[in-house]
């Protein structure tokens, strides 16, 4: 159930909000706000999709399996319907199907507890036999795997890239979209008059979105603070053989293993290599001043696992890699909604490493919260926060 207190935004039939924020969440809100009627200012430090966001990197998975947490799978069924309008409209390439393949090595409760969610909403997932993987993904080495199911509408999305499309849609509609450094203003009587900018100017609006990922917690530390916690992500390509098909999307599906560690990899998508990354959250992150050259532990953990399941890539060599980070909430769950001592702010983040397949879910739950009073689910609200700052974000596959 959403808040009690959730009320439209008074005033204006064509009010002013300014978000902060071009990464996927906050681009898709913007476009949104837009859609529904709003005058929309979007604003970034870098630029959508930059290397220091959460939304950087080439690549990101979409796939429906969200364990028992229903609303996450309509999330994502509502997502796939607009990214395939973005992608219409726009001609840009930004979705590859390949399914997503689970392997678990003890207990599979989370994918078992998700089937019939997805059944149900028309994500078909179906049960291999351990025999029937391999013999369908000979480059797999399936020792050790207990159980193997495969998602079969899942994909790869165009991260960066998407950013960009969504960024450009909202300049298309007639957004306005500016490159500056935004500080909040300061709130008083029970709202935010302004924000400020590094070059002295202000800009005044009837509210005010912060979709800002890693830096959320930083510009509201009393209401936002380690609620949302920045971890090292290290990201790895590696050469395929020359002419081989057999690690293209058409062959091989996004694959996540399930062991000690939570290793994740997408096939080689648009030639840039065979993406493989440890989903286990990493050492916490300065997401403006980290360097973001990989190390040598988080290379030679990937090179283990590739030598362990996929064994002809066990020598393979790294033709590029990534440093991102995720933006955690304490439980993992999103955080949407308004700032408790401002009534015309909102916040929007806490991704957690899972949150860019549902960013256009994301933008249009903001955008109506935010012009309408729509509720949203108290699940993303902060004060379900508020006793469990310091529990561990637990992956669980989200």
């Amino acid at each position: 159930m959403g808040r009690s207190d959730a009320q439209p935004l008074p005033g204006k039939s064509k009010p002013r909000v300014v978000v902060v924020g071009s990464g996927a969440f906050g681009g898709w809100t913007a476009l949104h706000l837009l859609t529904l009627g709003a005058q929309v200012d979007l604003v970034d430090s870098w630029g959508p999709g930059n290397p220091r966001s959460s939304s950087g990197g080439e690549t990101r998975v979409i796939r429906a399996i969200y364990g028992p947490d229903r609303i996450y799978v309509e999330m994502v069924k509502r997502a796939y319907e607009l990214w395939e309008k973005i992608i219409a409209a726009s001609g840009e390439p930004l979705y590859t199907e390949t399914g997503a393949l689970w392997l678990h090595r003890k207990d599979d409760a989370y994918v078992r507890s998700s089937v019939s969610i997805l059944r149900e909403l028309g994500f078909p997932v179906d049960k291999l036999t351990i025999a029937e993987a391999k013999d369908r993904y000979p480059q797999i080495n399936f020792r050790g795997v207990h159980s193997a199911w495969l998602e079969r509408r899942a994909g790869a999305l165009s991260a960066r890239q998407a950013c960009g499309v969504v960024r450009d849609a909202f300049q298309k509609a007639g957004g306005s979209y500016r490159q500056a450094r935004v500080n909040p203003g300061a709130i008083a009587g029970g709202s935010m008059t302004e924000l400020r900018l590094d070059d002295g100017s202000r800009i005044e609006a009837d509210a005010y979105v912060f979709a800002c990922g890693p830096w959320l917690g930083k510009l509201f530390p009393e209401v936002i603070g380690d609620r949302v916690r920045a971890t090292r992500q290290e990201v790895y390509y590696f050469g395929t053989p020359a002419g081989s098909q057999r690690y293209l999307p058409a062959h091989l599906p996004i694959w996540i293993d399930f062991g000690e560690r939570i290793f994740y990899g997408i096939p080689d998508v648009h030639g840039h290599g065979f993406k493989i990354s440890d989903d286990t959250r990493g050492e916490p992150i300065d997401p403006t001043s980290a360097n973001r050259a990989p190390s040598p532990q988080g290379i030679a953990r990937a090179r283990h696992l590739l030598s362990e399941r996929f064994p002809e890539l066990a020598k393979a060599p790294l033709v590029a890699s990534e440093v991102c980070q995720y933006e955690n909430s304490p439980d993992g769950h999103l955080i949407i909604d308004r700032h408790p001592a401002a009534a015309n702010v909102w916040l929007a983040g806490g991704g957690s490493g899972h949150g860019f397949k549902l960013s256009p879910a994301v933008g249009e739950m903001t955008a109506q919260m935010v012009l309408s009073g729509k509720e949203v689910p108290r699940l993303f609200r902060l004060d379900r926060l508020r006793d469990d700052l310091h529990r561990k974000t637990q992956f669980e596959s989200k």
